[in-house]
């Protein structure tokens, strides 16, 4: 009689263990698949969100066909080794959102962003690249292709100074290209004044934008000189005296030393003028 009772409890304790198994197995398969699909997502870099973004900020350029500009924004790095990004890869995209000539209203800037950007934002007497259609949906953004990959990443991606040709590196050099080609009558640019070299003879500004400045195209360039209250550079720095050699023959030059409290004294007053400011 013993045996005939523990035997059917013992099935019952059996079946216990395996339905507690089978359940810690399919947790364990749960909790993978949510671990993969979360790297999976991590690798790709949130595409979705990605475009979105570039997408919104399209549409705030009324007119523009931003599913078409993003089509050209993809083939030129979809695919690719992200070190492997010509700057030319940018040229239909360019050329299907080009910088048109806004004579006297071009500003350039290096080390300066917050301060122009903030300027820019508020008073549109000036336009810096990232206050255009291409330099908007871009500003701020990380991206790349992969070999054998049609997906754009946001993450995992070269820096600025990995590669000479990543595909951000290259958009940008492309952009302010094309956005120097554009300048025409007075242009202005901010430069650091807090720094000990003002014009730097690697940046963007100096390699890509300066010699794309040609006479009689472009009349004049003027300095603003964003200085902080302790700053010691001024417009006697010999980097800019190297500015003003690079300049191209016609180009009048000038500089001036300017506060930066002075700049963002002046933002918020609609009653003085842009060159006011400075």
């Amino acid at each position: 009689m013993q045996r005939a009772e523990s035997g059917p409890a013992e099935r019952i304790r059996r079946r216990r263990r395996l339905v507690g198994i089978g359940v810690a197995v399919l947790v364990l398969v749960l909790l993978g698949v949510v671990v993969a699909v979360a790297v999976t997502l991590s690798l790709r870099g949130n595409t979705r969100t990605f475009k979105e973004t570039f997408v919104a900020r399209c549409e705030d350029f009324n007119g523009t066909d931003c599913e078409k500009i993003w089509g050209l924004f993809e083939e030129a790095y979809v695919g690719r080794d992200p070190c492997k990004v010509p700057v030319a890869a940018y040229g239909p995209l360019i050329a299907a959102a080009p910088f048109p000539p806004k004579c006297n209203q071009r500003i350039f800037w290096s080390k300066t962003k917050a301060v122009v950007h903030d300027f820019t934002k508020k008073r549109k007497c000036f336009e810096t690249v990232e206050d255009t259609l291409l330099g908007s949906v871009l500003d701020g953004q990380t991206w790349c292709g992969k070999e054998g990959s049609n997906e754009t990443f946001a993450t995992g991606c070269p820096g600025w100074t990995d590669c000479e040709t990543s595909a951000v590196r290259s958009f940008w050099n492309g952009a302010s290209a094309a956005f120097a080609d554009a300048a025409c009558g007075d242009v202005t640019v901010m430069l650091n004044g807090a720094v000990a070299t003002p014009f730097y003879n690697k940046s963007v500004f100096a390699t890509i934008e300066v010699p794309r400045f040609r006479s009689p195209k472009v009349r004049s360039l003027k300095v603003v000189l964003v200085t902080q209250e302790n700053s010691l550079t001024n417009c006697e720095n010999e980097s800019l005296k190297d500015l003003q050699r690079k300049l191209d023959g016609g180009i009048t030059y000038s500089c001036k030393a300017v506060p930066e409290a002075q700049i963002n004294d002046c933002i918020p007053d609609p009653e003085k003028g842009c060159p006011v400011c400075w």
